[in-house]
């Protein structure tokens, strides 16, 4: 067996103890005696933190302290500056499909209970009398009332409306203040379009309500995967990864997937697949094992973040890597065999009930094609929905239209737009490069002083949302307009149906 000596190192000799505090006089003098290509300039802790006995001894590091991911990385992955992307964050410029139908129509949102009152799943309970004062008041103020219609708002949701599952107090006004709290009593459309994900519609809906105290509707609310409900129409059996439990499979059902598999499926067939997963009971109970070394998978659909990064990204990979999506088997090119991925969105943070954002698919993503160039030595193609995709922004559009045609029986695009979110790098940066009006808050991932230096918000930036929809609607409608509706008004008809207010 060949020895070494200390020098094959890079290690001077003879060796003797060394101390903390007097390797910052001998690093310079011994770089010569280190691998050349790398460089260190990670420290070791002094004055009294290092090891005080002598018997420690501190060789030289023989690689560097420098990440190896940097070589691995699309520089558009890691670009978050406006000013160095591109206008889509696909690395191979494929098209992104969105649904191409229209949402449902109003009749049907409205329903008939046992009871015989009319209610309308999502929307304020129906008051006759108070849209009738509302209209008399609306009558008073044509220029105003057409004004209203033509501005839209679009809310990011976490850091801007909630933490998590706790209310931020000012967005509780603001919807207030949208569906009708306003000296016109009218209603001032706006959608909730947000990188969240893992739920169906419904679900997530029902659970914003509960929290704003405030009706929301499937028909207003876009999710990051929601548009991809259009890919079901492309891939017959799909892995879809993320979310907790069983939500995302639910939601892959609902947008019309055919054949939907989860990595629960996968380790209940073949345990070996994820070594260091413990598998229970409960989970193997719930799962539906079949033999997929004679299944091939069409797609991968990321549709949430991941509960368990180890696992997905080692199924992931497998799949990546086999022929045509078949675990098991191992492709001899990596690039005409691979199957196509798609993930539902791009941001690195999230912000939640902790006060420091947490990590968020990004950041999974970008883990995921560092392993696999590392893997394969070739770049792995993708597709990034959500903000700031352009195709996300297309199908806000249509929502927002459609939303108008619900509340307002009128079918159009109104000509100003207020994206308002908490997120440079994805809600301001979407919205500016779409021509929106974007107002950045202080109250999630940003917090800096001033508008932000890479990707500054066009309309300015607000310390909450209240602050920020205040601003832009008296800027369409005028600084005296005000935020309440005042019922006390006494509705007179004269002549033509014009009203007069006591």
């Amino acid at each position: 067996m060949p020895a070494f000596d200390d020098s094959d190192f890079g290690v001077a000799a003879p060796l003797s103890p060394v101390k903390s505090r007097d390797l910052y006089r001998i690093s310079s003098r011994n770089s010569q005696h280190a691998v050349s290509s790398h460089s260190s300039t990670v420290t070791i802790p002094i004055d009294g933190h290092g090891p005080s006995t002598g018997n420690t001894v501190e060789i030289p590091a023989t690689r560097s302290s420098i990440s190896d991911a940097q070589s691995y990385m699309h520089q558009l992955s890691l670009s978050s500056s406006m000013k160095e992307r591109r206008g889509s964050r696909n690395s191979f410029g494929t098209s992104l499909p969105i649904p191409r139908s229209k949402r449902q129509s109003r009749l049907s949102s409205v329903h008939y209970p046992q009871d015989g009152n009319v209610t309308r799943p999502g929307m304020p309970p129906i008051q006759p009398s108070r849209d009738i004062l509302a209209a008399q008041v609306q009558d008073l103020s044509g220029e105003k009332v057409q004004a209203a219609k033509d501005m839209a708002f679009v809310f990011d949701i976490d850091g801007v409306l909630v933490h998590g599952d706790r209310l931020i107090p000012e967005g509780r006004r603001v919807l207030e203040i949208l569906n009708g709290d306003n000296e016109l009593g009218i209603k001032i459309p706006h959608i909730f379009l947000t990188n969240g994900s893992g739920k169906p519609e419904l679900a997530r809906c029902e659970q914003l309500a509960k929290i704003l105290h405030s009706p929301i509707s499937t028909d207003q609310f876009i999710q990051s995967h929601t548009p991809m409900r259009a890919l079901a129409e492309y891939y017959e059996t799909v892995l879809v990864v993320g979310g907790e439990g069983y939500k995302c499979r639910e939601v892959a059902e609902e947008y019309g997937f055919k054949d939907i598999v989860v990595p629960n499926d996968i380790i209940a067939w073949d345990p070996t697949i994820a070594p260091y997963r413990v598998f229970t009971d409960k989970e193997r109970a719930t799962s539906r094992p079949r033999d997929f070394s004679k299944t091939n998978i069409d797609a991968i659909m990321v549709f949430s973040d991941s509960r368990d990064y180890a696992t997905d990204m080692q199924i992931i990979v497998d799949l990546l890597r086999s022929e045509n999506g078949r675990f098991g088997t191992v492709a001899k090119d990596p690039i005409s065999q691979r199957i196509p991925v798609y993930f539902s969105q791009g941001d690195m943070l999230c912000p939640t009930e902790h006060p420091i954002p947490r990590m968020s698919q990004g950041t999974f993503r970008i883990g995921l094609e560092a392993m696999y160039k590392a893997l394969t030595g070739v770049d792995l193609e993708r597709v990034v929905y959500g903000k700031p995709e352009l195709a996300t922004y297309k199908y806000a559009d249509e929502v927002i239209t459609s939303w108008m045609e619900q509340i307002h029986n009128d079918e159009k695009l109104p000509s100003n737009v207020y994206m308002i979110g908490d997120n440079p790098a994805s809600d301001i940066i979407g919205g500016n490069m779409y021509g929106w009006n974007t107002c950045l808050v202080r109250t999630g991932v940003y917090q800096g002083e001033g508008n932000d230096k890479e990707n500054p918000a066009s309309f300015g930036v607000f310390k909450n949302v209240l602050e920020a929809v205040q601003t832009a609607v008296r800027k369409q409608l005028g600084q005296d307009f005000r935020f309440e509706f005042d019922e006390r008004i006494n509705p007179v008809l004269h002549g033509n149906g014009v009203s007069a207010i006591e």
